[in-house]
């Protein structure tokens, strides 16, 4: 019985140039998942081989749209208010059964499909990438297939890579795959590459990890209209000179922090606590941060250093955001 292959993958470049030979795919803010549908029986797991079928309720009724021996590699994405909300994703892993239904009723997910791994009971992983494209598209226009099935973009356009990066970051791009044309599908292979577009955003330091010495990770913050240090992220760890140099620019909490009291996570989806200094919140620094952002309009991933900005004060850092769920 054919089986799902491991996933393809892709390493991180820094130049977000569409190269001669190649095409570009829209980078989705969601979950990798592979699907297959044989003898009428789907299959439909994360990256890492954890089985979706329970939780995503609207993608199992939804395959009745497919052909039998069909597989697919995409990725699961949940729209809210005009924009990828990761954090809805999330929370439907917390929900089998009828919770599930409830949840996929409120909150439906999508498969973007972005590669054909089998086509009418043919492996279609050593084909090239253009021809699998192409069986992808006709797949897609011969079933006319609908919610919750869709066609990610792909182009070979520089032009169109362009207009993605500069205007679909809003929605919930987080950037742009390459696919070279003639290349086949390899699993576990880093043979795609993947750009993120990153911005670089002022913050201030609130509490960090690590030694006084040669603080591991940096909590920062912005002040909301209302005067309140809110949380937005976490910094990568610090290079040694950089650590010594914030060290040195830290002042201890005095009574009345605005984060006392508070407890903060070791990651996205972790229940492992850090164990956290709190500090004056008089220190700015610049950091990059990608698009991703959660419900409450944090920062999903680790924030990568730049540089600590004494020229500014906490008033010069622009104000918090919340998210539509804070």
């Amino acid at each position: 019985m054919w089986s799902l292959p491991e996933p393809m993958l892709a390493a991180p470049v820094a130049d977000s140039a569409l190269l001669p030979g190649w095409a570009a795919e829209v980078k989705w803010d969601g979950w990798r998942a592979l699907l297959s549908l044989d003898a009428g029986r789907l299959v439909l797991v994360s990256r890492k081989g954890t089985d979706l079928v329970p939780y995503f309720p609207e993608v199992r009724s939804g395959a009745g749209q497919l052909p039998d021996a069909t597989a697919l590699d995409g990725e699961l994405v949940v729209w809210d208010g005009g924009r990828l909300a990761f954090e809805r994703l999330q929370s439907r892993l917390r929900r089998r059964g009828g919770r599930a239904v409830r949840a996929a009723q409120e909150w439906p997910a999508h498969f973007v499909a972005f590669d054909l791994l089998r086509h009418e009971a043919t492996d279609t992983t050593s084909w090239p990438y253009r021809r699998r494209r192409a069986a992808l598209e006709g797949l897609f226009a011969e079933h006319q297939l609908t919610a919750p099935w869709a066609l990610c973009p792909s182009t070979t356009d520089p032009d169109t890579v362009r207009e993605w990066l500069s205007g679909w970051t809003a929605v919930g791009l987080e950037g742009v795959v390459y696919k070279r044309l003639q290349d086949a599908y390899a699993p576990a292979v880093r043979g795609w590459r993947k750009y993120k577009v990153r911005e670089t955003e002022d913050a201030v330091v609130g509490a960090y990890t690590g030694s006084a010495a040669a603080p591991r990770t940096l909590l920062l913050g912005r002040y909301d209209t209302g005067g309140r240090l809110r949380y937005v992220g976490r910094s990568t760890t610090l290079p040694q000179a950089a650590a010594r140099d914030v060290a040195a620019l830290l002042t201890p909490a005095a009574a009345g922090h605005p984060w006392t009291g508070w407890s903060f996570s070791a990651g996205w989806g972790s229940r492992e606590k850090l164990q956290v200094t709190l500090v004056q919140p008089k220190l700015v620094v610049e950091v990059g941060v990608d698009v991703a952002r959660d419900a409450g309009g944090r920062w999903r991933h680790p924030a990568r250093w730049h540089r600590t900005r004494v020229d500014l004060s906490p008033a010069d850092v622009p104000v918090f955001e919340p998210g539509p769920a804070d």
